[in-house]
């Protein structure tokens, strides 16, 4: 607006053009009040039916929150009774497979002892039958040449008999002089059947230190082979021992493995109940915690408002 140059109180035309401009404001700030109205009218209704659409996002929220704990929890009893059933069948058959397993071993074993027992037997039996055998053919041998000397000491014995009454006869004339020629021929015959005893009793000696030798030679053979089964019979108690040893290990940690499977069923179990006693109460202060791999986490990551956010306290 211009300035004029009259006095305020004398200048009508400067009060009409002060008038007009009012009018023209007033109709300005009517217009843009009526367009605050309609925004604010057009907010309120999008604010009632964001607020609309929050409530019925919260219900859903909290009634597919409801469906997966109980789904949740029909799932983790069944793992729970399939864990525990594959968990009975796996130590049932392990507890099968290592009993079968002692008892295998048990008899290998018990076969091995009888083999080994009745190989003994049969290598004593056998080696009493040699023993037996060769005595046999000892005594054999031994009668033969006693037989021999026998006969040769009487074909020497004849001969000087012979040769002694040969002489006897002879020399009866010539051996008048000689009265004590007969008893000295005694004495030397005494003497002679002393030796003969003596080669006698020496050849004895020889064939019992030959006999004795013979069955030293057999029992060393037979010690040797017994020393031999016994360190056998030693290695498979040991491989045995060691087999059992093993086996009580595996046992042992069977038995560890089943007593962390039980830690680890009564684990789930109470954490279905803390889950099914949490859903159950709808307990603000204990929010549940969702798996990254749960349905309704990936939801509410894939939009701009994550539900899973939301609180669920009444209003």
């Amino acid at each position: 607006m211009g300035h004029c140059c009259c006095k305020p109180y004398y200048c009508l035309q400067c009060l009409d053009k002060t008038n007009e401009s009012a009018l023209v404001k007033e109709k300005e700030l009517s217009i843009e009040l009526a367009n605050i109205r309609d925004e604010v009218a057009f907010n309120t209704a999008k604010c009632e039916k964001l607020q609309k659409e929050k409530e019925d996002l919260e219900r859903r929220f909290e009634e597919e929150l409801r469906r997966l704990g109980w789904q949740q929890q029909a799932e983790g009893q069944e793992l729970q009774e399939r864990l525990q059933g594959q968990f009975e069948m796996e130590s049932a058959r392990l507890q099968e497979e290592h009993h079968s397993q002692l008892l295998r071993i048990r008899c290998q074993h018990q076969e091995q002892v009888e083999d080994i027992t009745a190989s003994h037997e049969a290598a004593l039996l056998e080696m009493e039958n040699n023993h037996t055998v060769a005595i046999a053919i000892l005594q054999d041998d031994h009668d033969h040449k006693v037989q021999e000397l026998i006969s040769t000491h009487e074909l020497e014995k004849k001969e000087l008999e012979e040769n002694f009454e040969k002489l006897r006869l002879s020399l009866q004339i010539a051996l008048a002089p000689y009265q004590h020629l007969e008893e000295d021929m005694k004495s030397l015959k005494q003497v002679l059947e002393m030796k003969n005893q003596q080669i006698h009793q020496q050849e004895k000696k020889i064939i019992e230190l030959e006999k004795l030798a013979e069955k030293n030679i057999i029992l060393e053979e037979k010690i040797q082979v017994l020393q031999q089964q016994n360190e056998d019979l030693k290695a498979r108690i040991d491989q045995n021992t060691v087999v059992t040893r093993q086996l009580s290990e595996e046992n042992a940690n069977l038995q560890e493995y089943v007593e962390k499977e039980t830690q680890e069923k009564k684990r789930l179990s109470r954490t279905n109940e803390e889950l099914l006693w949490k859903l159950q109460t709808g307990d603000p202060t204990s929010p549940i915690k969702l798996s990254p791999t749960s349905p309704v986490y990936r939801g509410s990551s894939s939009g701009p408002s994550s539900p899973a956010r939301v609180s669920t306290t009444p209003r």
